[in-house]
């Protein structure tokens, strides 16, 4: 009944094995790829027909984790998985980047691929192997991919060797998480995250995963040969799109070209948008349909690209004026949102980010209910395009892909500066408001970010900026361009994006839309990075350099302390009722771990230390010469009884009340007031014996 062909490596010291043949025959390309005892069942479809009126490469691809490949229910209420989580969302991204640039131009079919987490070990991350699963899928499926891709995971042994697909606990330890995708000719993707590590040695991981997954491709290539479907014929219309592209070069190149000197980004876009206007008017007729809006359109789309990047290639001047290296002018503002506990104004030409920073208490922390169980996040870092950034009106509303993509750049760039919770314990979230855009907003967010953070008194190890990369490449000639634009982005070949401290990388990611690039091209990017970062670095140094020392009036003020475990329960009282005691009274928050620490945090330092006094007079016991506040609840011929910390009592003997004979008790308190007292004995049995005499009833200190 099944037909089932089965591929398998020795790969990174475990079993890489890829099965099609009997799941999801209905697909035109399936597999399942096993690593360890992760599996992901990768399916890949092409609709039969073209798009109509489609300019574009229509693909979607959906990464889907369900619960139950970690034997986990989910949890919430209908115990159902629902939209697709962050984790989905970026590993959805990582699948889809190296492969997009490897279909023909002109293929408009409808394409979707969705990688399914069948069966998850905890130690092997899908994420690698469903892009692999993947590339695979499409490798037998007959459709028109210039393929196969693959990749590999890297990560760095504390002797600070490479470590080929390292298992999530070797990730957590090592200052380098790197995700690499290629073919066999170069490196068409990067993604990673890093402590501080040099140029030098981030191009050795490269190269290193790269050579590394050369087998992989060759695996599924052998796979491919054994069962692929026989590939489709993409009709050729190089020579229609000739003829278009020669009528709309002699109708618009000049006024492309026009366009393209004008350096302020919003009237370019205008000159543009007439140019195009203008070639639609004279190319498409009703009474001479020689050409289509579809065909003229896309050449047109040709033409800007062939104008842009041949003046760059012979010129080595840019569409703003600038060299090959310039980064455009740098403006840093913080402090400019009044209320805010931090913020900053980042703005790099025609790009600005604002940045708003917020701190909140543990219990503000983002619980993450993941298949790899719950855990809790102390830094988040949110990215908001919205369509005025770019001077238009368009989709507003929840975040998208891209945007969540570009968050955790951002986010992973400055990750591995943060404080650790022991020194510095509040909850972190920033918030970024893309203003305005022009190529590199994601960077802009890194340096805004950095910034916001030190002006809330977050104490970063170092301060953390960020530089896009671009490259035209033709034939043997290339450049290599900082701080690119957003036109230089669109229609360039490379989006390389380099973040760090003056020591080092701490993120990077590459886009590469030609089919590979070279070492040297690599190296290059990352020397002119490195200069790029540290003249930001320098700018951004002109606002600020390190955390305030005072946090904001604004921000929530905070304290721990700890108390021991038996008293947790003391401190928490019957249902709840004394820490609400605390909290009302005193105005505050607190958290209470199990291991009997204790965080508190309120509006004011009068709060807390009203609130600290509560706590220890619940959680302390009583020290002879402790000094505390109480009430009087009883009084007798002999003395006074009064509460104290909590529920404890105490007798003030008539002896002790004052300094001076005392005839009767009422003469000098009655019940319900409040005196301070000083702790005298406490006996074997527990029971205290208190004086009053010896302290200023004002003030609680000691008389001397």
């Amino acid at each position: 009944m099944f037909k089932v062909h089965k591929e398998e490596i020795q790969w990174g010291g475990r079993t890489l094995t890829i099965e099609t043949g009997k799941i999801a025959r209905q697909a035109d390309g399936a597999v399942i790829i096993t690593y360890g005892d992760t599996s992901v069942l990768c399916a890949a479809v092409c609709s039969k027909q073209p798009k109509s009126n489609c300019d574009f490469f229509p693909m979607s691809i959906h990464h889907v984790e369900k619960y139950y490949a970690a034997g986990r229910i989910p949890g919430g209420f209908f115990k159902r998985e629902g939209k697709p989580t962050e984790r989905e969302v970026l590993i959805s991204r990582l699948i889809d980047r190296p492969i997009r640039p490897l279909f023909p131009a002109n293929f408009h079919h409808e394409t979707q691929i969705i990688t399914n987490l069948l069966s998850h070990d905890m130690e092997n991350d899908p994420d690698v192997i469903a892009l692999i699963g993947a590339s695979a899928a499409l490798s037998i499926s007959g459709a028109p991919f210039a393929g196969p891709v693959a990749a590999a995971k890297v990560a760095l042994d504390c002797e600070g060797a490479f470590i080929l697909n390292p298992t999530v606990s070797e990730t957590k330890k090592s200052d380098l998480e790197l995700v690499v995708a290629g073919t066999s000719e170069g490196v068409l993707m990067v993604e990673s995250e890093a402590s501080e590590l040099s140029e030098e040695k981030m191009l050795d991981a490269l190269m290193f995963a790269h050579e590394s997954f050369q087998p992989v491709i060759e695996m599924i290539n052998k796979l491919k040969k054994a069962v692929g479907k026989e590939s489709w014929t993409v009709e050729d219309t190089s020579k229609d799109q000739k003829t278009v592209f020669d009528a709309v070069k002699k109708q618009g190149e000049d006024a492309v070209r026009s366009a393209y000197q004008i350096q302020i980004k919003q009237d370019r876009v205008t000159a543009i948008s007439h140019a195009k206007s203008a070639a639609l008017e004279s190319l498409v007729k009703e009474d001479d349909l020689l050409f289509t809006e579809s065909q003229v359109l896309a050449q047109f789309k040709k033409l800007e690209k062939s104008v842009v990047r041949g003046d760059i290639i012979k010129t080595k001047k840019r569409i703003d004026g600038r060299d090959l290296s310039t980064v455009r002018a740098i403006e840093c503002e913080v402090n400019v949102v009044p209320r805010a506990h931090g913020s900053a104004l980042f703005t790099r030409g025609e790009t600005q980010a604002l940045v708003i920073m917020t701190l909140g208490t543990s219990s503000d922390e983002q619980i993450i209910d993941s298949i790899q169980g719950e855990y809790r996040e102390r830094f988040m870092l949110h990215y908001n395009f919205p369509p005025y950034s770019v001077g238009e009106a368009g989709r507003f509303g929840p975040p998208g892909r891209r945007e969540i993509g570009h968050g955790k750049l951002a986010w992973r760039a400055l990750n591995p500066m943060i404080p650790t919770k022991a020194e510095f314990p509040y909850t972190m979230r920033a918030v970024s408001e893309i203003t305005e855009s022009n190529g590199s907003s994601s960077m802009a967010t890194v340096c805004g970010t950095s910034l916001a953070m030190m002006d809330a008194g977050v104490t970063l190890k170092k301060p953390v900026a960020g530089i896009a990369m671009g490259l035209i490449q033709e034939g043997d000639d290339f450049a290599v361009l900082s701080d690119i634009l957003g036109d230089e982005d669109h229609l360039g070949d490379m989006d390389f994006k380099v973040a760090g401290t003056k020591d080092g990388i701490t993120s990077l990611q590459m886009d590469i839309k030609v089919t590979s690039i070279t070492k040297d091209i690599m190296q290059q990017a990352l020397t002119q990075a490195n200069a790029n970062r540290l003249h930001i670095l320098d700018e951004m140094a002109k606002a600020l350099n390190s955390a305030r020392e005072e946090l904001s009036d604004s921000a929530p003020k905070m304290h721990k302390m700890t108390i021991k475990k038996e008293k947790i329960r003391d401190l928490i009282g019957p249902g709840g009722k004394m820490i609400r005691q605390i909290c009302e009274e005193a105005d505050v928050k607190i958290d209470i771990s199990e291991d009997g620490e204790v965080e508190i945090a309120g509006n004011s330092t009068e709060a807390l230390d009203k609130a600290i006094d509560m706590i220890k007079s619940v959680c302390v016991d009583p020290e002879v010469g402790s000094i505390f506040q109480g009430k009087v609840i009883k009084l007798m011929d002999f003395g006074a009884i009064v509460s104290f910390m909590g529920d404890k009592t105490g007798l003030v003997h008539i002896s002790q009340l004052k300094n001076e004979r005392v005839e009767k008790v009422a003469d000098v308190v009655k019940d319900g007031d409040s005196v301070w007292v000083k702790i005298l004995e406490v006996d074997p049995k527990g029971k205290v014996r208190l004086s009053m005499k010896t302290l200023d009833q004002k003030t609680g200190k000691e008389v001397k």
